[in-house]
């Protein structure tokens, strides 16, 4: 009877694991840091935007995946072959540089935050530098084993554990609830001195939610699960979860902060400041509720961050997904080594950052357009082709990050002078 349920139990998880990871990658440091830096600084009146971009990528991991699902091939395979191979090649040198930018400062920031959080236990606290050592080990490790399945489980565990972190934030955080619901009503608050403009907030919460390397893992993930057009409603309900547990996290990140932060007026800058400012606000239980939440979301998004320039080469390659190799094995290493970077020579990887900040930029709009033409093509989607609510949703979506574009590009011009 036993083993019966756990069985069971056992293929209802596998239904949502494709999702979980694609949770995992997109709730990182960035995330916790940007949703908190909005609701410190605007409580939350910007809920909306998460509502809105959380729409807008379960619409596109529903349009890549449909794709997987109509043609077999995966989004580099597409690119290479139905557009041109410097697409494909595009997307694999700009999500890389994005990734190793992302290596270096959420292992910089988790292990900043375990070092601010050691200070209450040991005076001066533990250096950053054997935190980032130890949590580079335990990705690395989990990496080793190599099995596609063994990632997705290990990664929901971790995923389990930031989820109910920030939830358990949320209900000794959360602000009053007239203000969760006036937050779902579009709006653009007031600029916050010279300096704090609600539209790069807005930008930069699109930008984290909406990330291209989902999409693009997406098809991975849908053809390694050897999913047809006939599990189209598997898939859905897939990406439904995903991005429902997506929204429910980000909005808790956003109501800590703004039932806190906002209320005493406090700003914030980096994640790393809550551990200190959060104490007497909230109390040292609810300071290491959350201290937890980040940590678990840093090792959860490391660990695709590590795994996406391996995955994408056996896709476009379309060769065999073994990480075992030992040319996978040595790149991930020296990927992950990458998180050293911060906490042992106590700077900001500038260059890098502002370099993958470009990248990040234009890679959007570019992954709009590869699926609005891709997912229009008779030939290969035959009756599964875009509907015009479709076109015309992705066309908006198109504009937008546009938008976003442009304000990243100007942001980094303005870091480079």
């Amino acid at each position: 009877m036993k083993q019966t349920f756990k069985n069971k139990f056992s293929k209802w998880m596998a239904l949502f694991l494709p999702g979980i990871f694609l949770l995992g990658l997109n709730i990182g440091t960035g995330s916790v840091t940007t949703m908190a830096k909005a609701g410190a600084e605007y409580g939350m009146s910007l809920l909306w935007t998460i509502v809105a971009s959380c729409l807008t990528t379960f619409f596109m991991i529903n349009l890549y995946g449909k794709y997987t699902l109509v043609t077999g091939e995966t989004a580099l395979q597409a690119f290479r072959k139905h557009i041109h191979p410097g697409v494909g090649v595009f997307f694999i040198v700009a999500l890389t540089v994005g990734v190793c930018g992302s290596v270096m400062g959420v292992m910089g920031i988790v292990a900043d935050i375990c070092f601010e959080w050691s200070k209450s236990v040991v005076d001066g606290g533990i250096s950053p530098v054997y935190f980032a050592i130890t949590f580079i080990a335990l990705v690395y490790f989990i990496f080793w084993n190599g099995k596609t399945q063994f990632f997705e489980r290990a990664l929901a565990v971790i995923v389990a554990i930031m989820s109910a972190s920030f939830l358990l934030n949320f209900f000794i955080m959360m602000p009053p609830p007239i203000d969760i619901i006036k937050g779902l009503i579009p709006n653009i608050p007031e600029t916050i001195g010279n300096d704090k403009s609600p539209f790069l907030i807005i930008a930069s919460l699109v930008g984290t939610t909406v990330f291209s390397g989902l999409f693009i893992i997406r098809t991975t993930l849908v053809k390694e699960a050897g999913w047809k057009i006939s599990d189209l409603k598997k898939q859905r309900n897939d990406a439904i979860v995903s991005v429902t547990l997506m929204f429910v996290i980000s909005a808790s990140i956003m109501a800590a902060a703004a039932g806190t932060l906002y209320v005493e007026g406090i700003g914030l800058s980096t994640a790393s400041q809550m551990i200190g400012l959060l104490e007497p606000l909230a109390g040292s239980f609810a300071t290491s509720v959350f201290a937890i939440g980040i940590i678990s979301a840093g090792v959860s998004s490391q660990f695709p961050n590590i795994l996406m320039l391996p995955w994408l080469l056996c896709d476009y390659n379309n060769s065999e997904r073994n990480m075992t190799l030992p040319k996978y094995r040595i790149m991930v290493f020296l990927i992950s080594i990458l998180g050293l970077v911060v906490p042992i020579f106590n700077a900001r990887p500038i260059f890098v950052m502002v370099v993958s900040q470009v990248f990040n930029a234009v890679i959007l709009p570019a992954t709009v357009l590869g699926i609005l033409y891709l997912s229009n093509r008779s030939d290969l989607m035959g009756k599964h082709k875009n509907t015009l609510l479709e076109n015309i949703f992705l066309g908006l979506i198109l504009l937008f990050s546009i938008y976003t574009s442009y304000t990243g590009i100007t942001g980094v011009i303005e870091i480079l002078n």
